[in-house]
Parts: C-alpha cells; structure tokens; sequence
C-alpha cells in the first residue's frame, strides 16, 4: 500500500489497489457486456483522506471505468473539502460494481463509503461545474457575496439602526465644532425598516 501523504500529484504514480481487491473487481467488470448505448451511473464516495482532490480521486477511479465527471462538495467559505463527493461512470453497471466492491475499503487510514445513488435519487445539479477547475473562494468575493446577499427584516432594521447611532454622534461631533450639520435620510430609512418588520410580525 502506498504510504500517506498530505498531497497527490495528478502526474505522481497511480495508487494501487491491493492485489486481492483489483483482481476481484476487474474480473467482475470484465464480465459486464457493453452496451451499444450507455447508461451513466454514479456513486457517492465518503471518508475522502485528506489531499485527494478531483484530479486524483478521478484518476485513481478510472482505472476501473471511465469516468465521465467528479464533483467533491467543499465549504463555500473557505473552499476546503468536506471529505465526501460523486463520481459518474459512463457505465452504470460499472458504477454497481465499483460502490459495492469499494465500500469500506482502507485508503491512507481511511475507510471509504462508497453507496451506488440510482438517476432517479441523484439530484439534477449534483454534477453541477464538475467540468470547471476548482477555484479557491479569495477575501474579497466571500465579502462582496456576504454584502450582497438579500438581508430579511431584522437584519435590515438592525443595519438601518446601526447608521442611524453611528450618525447621531457624527452630529454631536459637528456640534462641538460648531458645525451644523443635519442629514435625515438614515432617520427614513430606519423607520421604514422599522414597519416592513412590524408588518412581518
């Protein structure tokens, strides 16, 4: 068995099955007559060791199959893998063979979960971007979708609050320096964040 690793390399050396295992799946996929027409399958695949990321968990599956996509779910905030994600095999029966015969097999201390998922149970945006290359989400675009995501009743009454305190003391400030300063527009704002809450409750 191969020895573990923090990281794979697309180009590195293919991770090997023990004997035992691949001679009892090829021998099962060899027995699978190829469909002039081919039905996709896919599997979901759990316990993902750490590092295995699609390149790598693409190439080692493929040396059962073909591979048609993968797609590993991953934290919106930070971009990290959740250690779980779907494989599709261009064959179907192939993609039988491989969950039943993968399921709790020790890959790098872990056990993986394999479980076949039928067309019918397999949501239609599980695939979703598996043919993009992954892009870590920077600083700025997790602000920018943070700031931009639609704000419910509370929270844009808590906003308009938040302006409103901040322009009372930019007004005490002004009226120490002799200054007169008066802008409402957050007052309004405020009271109208203030009755689409109350027409909610």
């Amino acid at each position: 068995m191969a020895s573990k690793t923090s990281t794979w390399n697309t180009k590195a050396d293919l991770v090997p099955l023990e004997k035992d295992k691949a001679k009892e799946l090829r021998a099962r996929i060899s027995k699978i007559k190829q469909a002039e027409v081919l039905r996709p399958g896919a599997v979901f695949v759990g316990h993902i060791p750490h590092g295995f990321f699609e390149p790598q968990v693409k190439r080692f599956f493929s040396q059962f199959g073909t591979v048609s996509r993968v797609r590993l779910a991953r934290s919106k905030k930070t971009g990290g893998p959740k250690g779980y994600g779907y494989i599709e095999f261009e064959c179907e029966e192939v993609a039988k063979v491989v969950a039943e015969t993968m399921n709790n097999y020790l890959m790098f201390e872990k056990l993986l979960k394999c479980e076949f998922i039928p067309t019918e149970r397999l949501h239609p945006k599980t695939f979703r971007g598996s043919n993009r290359k992954f892009l870590k989400p920077t600083r700025r675009s997790t602000a920018i979708r943070k700031h931009n995501k639609p704000k419910d009743a509370a929270a844009t009454l808590q906003s308009a609050m938040r302006l409103v305190s901040k322009n009372l003391g930019r007004k005490r400030k002004y009226a120490a320096l002799g200054l007169n300063y008066d802008f409402s527009g957050y007052d309004d704002m405020a009271k109208k964040a203030k009755l689409q809450a109350a027409s909610i409750v």
